[in-house]
């Protein structure tokens, strides 16, 4: 098994895995811990970096008129990050394209994480790098799963997740086999803006709000500590467990699955983004304790 980066500040410390360059413990100053006890029972992960793709369940990609067998949600969290920065509140941790990487993806690629906590606050700060001298195409989204319910004494039913603006637009389905279906969903928010945390929510999969409205959203049960999750990078958000499960994954996505019946290239697939030849595309997110 891979020795855990811990980063630490006297309010907060996490744990970062170099295998998946995932998140793996986040912990307040008592040590309570604020991410899944990643159950196999339900879901062994913690937080997976999806890259370069998401939520792909069609076939493989398709670019230039190849097709590539990637994996669902791409080939980052599972291989290796070399660390490449590494201090008592802070790592960076890279991946770069390889054989391997090429025989599912023909891009050349260089991607870093880098962690860094101040006070209550940790970041994350992906930064997707083209040294080539063609276009890089790609996806990119976090998936961090917290702890339901909070380690605070709440009961599990008193978990809510409130987004900072109200979010008008309905949200999107997703069909039996994980595509992104042309109908809508009613938008199961009270007030514009409060998801009330309940499993029969999540019996058919996440929750996609795409596009997203908020910048933010805090993840919380009345009268504890709380939770502000910040993604100003990204347009679209799902919000997914397993029903009965100790976790809830928020997660900021550029990108979301492909639509059902899409045939299309990789380049027009929903939320795909360009990094042009010698250029960069940078997506962070961030964690506060408050209260």
């Amino acid at each position: 098994m891979t020795d855990l980066i811990w980063i630490r500040t006297d309010a907060l410390s996490a744990a970062i895995n170099p295998f998946g360059a995932e998140l793996t413990h986040l912990r307040d100053a008592d040590g309570a811990e604020l991410m899944t006890d990643a159950d196999p029972a339900y879901w062994p992960k913690h937080a997976p970096i999806l890259f370069p793709v998401i939520g792909l369940t069609n076939g493989g990609i398709r670019i230039d008129g190849a097709t590539y067998a990637m994996t669902k949600h791409g080939f980052a969290r599972d291989l290796p990050f070399t660390v490449v920065e590494q201090g008592a509140d802070h790592c960076t941790l890279a991946l770069t394209d390889s054989a391997q990487t090429r025989a599912l993806y023909p891009y050349a690629f260089r991607l870093e994480i880098a962690f860094r906590v101040e006070g209550a606050t940790l970041s994350i700060a992906a930064r997707v790098v083209n040294p080539a001298d063609v276009p890089l195409l790609a996806q990119f989204g976090f998936h961090p799963a917290f702890a339901w319910p909070l380690p605070y004494g709440a009961a599990r039913k008193d978990h809510r997740v409130v987004f900072d603006r109200n979010e008008p637009e309905r949200l999107r389905e997703i069909t039996p086999d994980g595509l992104i279906a042309a109908a809508t969903a009613d938008s199961p928010l009270t007030d514009g803006r409060t998801l009330n945390l309940k499993d029969d929510l999540f019996v058919h999969d996440a929750l996609v709000w795409d596009p997203v409205e908020s910048d933010a959203v805090i993840y919380c049960a009345a009268g504890g500590p709380r939770l502000r999750v910040s993604f100003p990078d990204t347009p679209a958000l799902g919000i997914w467990t397993k029903p009965g499960a100790h976790f809830v994954c928020i997660e900021p996505w550029h990108g979301i699955a492909d639509p059902e019946g899409f045939t299309g290239d990789f380049a027009d697939k929903p939320g795909v983004f360009t990094v042009a030849p010698g250029g960069e595309k940078r997506i962070g997110m961030s964690v506060t304790l408050e209260g």
